[in-house]
């Protein structure tokens, strides 16, 4: 009986195209085996929505004490949290806030009004934040969309400059089907118009990994935007390239009374610090 060996010169040209493909998804970020069952509604992403699948969680920082003297507690909301509980978390030590403002061109966050305001009136610094969607939008048209709905700076000592939320893509492919090239182009087209708005360099928040794939580790904005880094680990880790050390990190998913726990990188009048440009 003759013996068929696997391998290239035994497949047909249908089979050929679909290892094609199936690398040209690779290459795009198409890696989600999800079924359309699985995947969320519009406007339900939040900031680190894909860290603990795709990159893990580990433990908590190590001696919690012996960093709050030099870092400060900081949190961040979405419609997912509801009317959130400021007195308690301002009781409890945290001291800023990011609320999701929009996402795409098509979303804005029903709560955004008590939790903008909510953490502004118990003492807070706060910002608003973007989700991106690469691929339903340009860049500069989500830029104007997230600064006509939230997403603005203003100087008076309290508001911090708005965050881009770019990261794995809950509704499909993760690298939202662009180039790496592609992806850093719609970043830079959303930021420079942000600035041209608002006067401000926007906060970029991202994880290494994703930041990494879809990207390819681009070193092109660490100079001009803060970076706020989303690890669920006991340190920061490898940051992205471009970038020596972070300005905020997202460390837990699972803290109290609102899950997304971050600390900014400093003392507390460096926060007041960036917060007045």
């Amino acid at each position: 009986m003759p013996v068929h060996r696997s391998g290239t010169a035994r497949r047909g040209p249908l089979a050929a195209a679909g290892i094609l493909l199936s690398s040209l998804a690779l290459v795009l970020g198409f890696t989600s085996t999800s079924s359309a069952a699985d995947i969320p509604a519009r406007g339900s992403a939040t900031l680190g929505m894909g860290v603990a699948e795709h990159d893990g969680v580990g433990g908590l920082p190590r001696d919690v004490r012996a960093v709050q003297a030099a870092q400060t507690e900081g949190v961040d909301t979405s419609s997912h949290n509801g009317n959130v509980a400021w007195p308690t978390l301002w009781n409890s030590g945290v001291k800023w806030a990011y609320v999701k403002a929009t996402e795409g061109t098509y979303y804005t966050n029903p709560n955004f009004a008590q939790q903008y305001n909510g953490s502004y009136d118990v003492g807070m610094i706060r910002g608003a934040y973007h989700f991106a969607t690469p691929d339903t939008t340009g860049g500069a048209a989500q830029a104007d969309y997230f600064v006509d709905h939230g997403g603005g700076w203003s100087r008076d000592g309290r508001t911090l400059p708005g965050a881009l939320d770019i990261e794995w893509n809950p509704y499909g492919a993760a690298c939202y089907g662009k180039s790496a090239a592609g992806m850093v182009s719609w970043i830079g087209d959303f930021l420079d118009q942000y600035r041209a708005r608002t006067g401000r360099d926007a906060v970029i928040y991202t994880a290494t990994s994703w930041w990494t794939q879809c990207t390819g580790n681009s070193a092109a904005f660490g100079a001009s935007n803060p970076l706020w880094i989303a690890r669920y680990n006991t340190d920061p880790g490898t940051l992205p390239a471009g970038w020596g050390y972070q300005t905020m990190w997202q460390y837990t998913s699972s803290g109290p009374t609102v899950g997304d726990h971050s600390r900014f990188n400093g003392a507390y009048d460096r926060l007041q610090a960036l917060a007045n440009g």
